[in-house]
């Protein structure tokens, strides 16, 4: 895969979408990724699991650096930033974790965002952009995403970008230290993908 190979070495956007771009995380965004994330910590902590000690230190984005490079190489995950196409602007994050191949062919998608750039239509656009890089270069079938019953913003943007909501699980994920029950939504790649701006 060519892309996997660019990927990793290329520092430049990797993808593009309606006002921002993504590409795989780079040791050089560590001072635009923590400064953002500590600012935002009180507007992420309900929705996270519960951060580590060290979670904002070099050494701890180190090794998150490392095991992003392992998990693509792997085809295990596909980690990606975010940022604003007109200014560079870090924004926040998006990943396609626990690829499953086989007869499944699916992962499931995270993301996060910035406090200061949040409903602004930037992570409507990441998860769109994103679509056509599952569907088309990883030829997966089938996109998976959980979240809160009460994150209404991530419920509406699921459905905005065209996921199907397709179940209920009880104390899915442990959240901000508890175990919480969580919407599950998918997209097959034979789902009409609505335009998203």
């Amino acid at each position: 895969m060519v892309f996997l190979r660019s990927v990793t070495a290329d520092t430049g956007p990797a993808i593009h979408g309606d006002g921002v771009f993504l590409r795989t995380p780079q040791m050089g965004d560590f001072p635009a990724w923590t400064a953002l994330r500590e600012e935002s910590r009180p507007f992420l902590t309900p929705w996270e699991p519960t951060w580590p000690l060290d979670d904002l230190t070099r050494a701890s984005f180190r090794r998150r650096i490392r095991r992003y490079i392992q998990d693509v190489r792997e085809d295990n995950a596909y980690p990606f930033f975010i940022f604003r196409s007109d200014d560079s602007a870090f924004l926040g994050g998006i990943t396609l974790s626990n690829v499953r191949r086989g007869v499944t062919q699916s992962t499931s998608i995270g993301y996060w965002i910035g406090e200061a750039f949040a409903r602004q239509g930037y992570m409507s656009a990441a998860v769109g952009a994103i679509m056509p890089f599952v569907f088309d270069q990883l030829r997966l079938h089938r996109l998976e995403a959980a979240c809160l019953p009460s994150n209404t913003a991530s419920i509406r943007l699921l459905e905005k970008v065209g996921f199907t909501r397709e179940g209920f699980a009880r104390r899915y994920l442990r959240i901000n230290g508890v175990w919480q029950d969580h919407l599950l939504y998918a997209m097959l790649s034979e789902d009409p993908r609505p335009a998203v701006r």
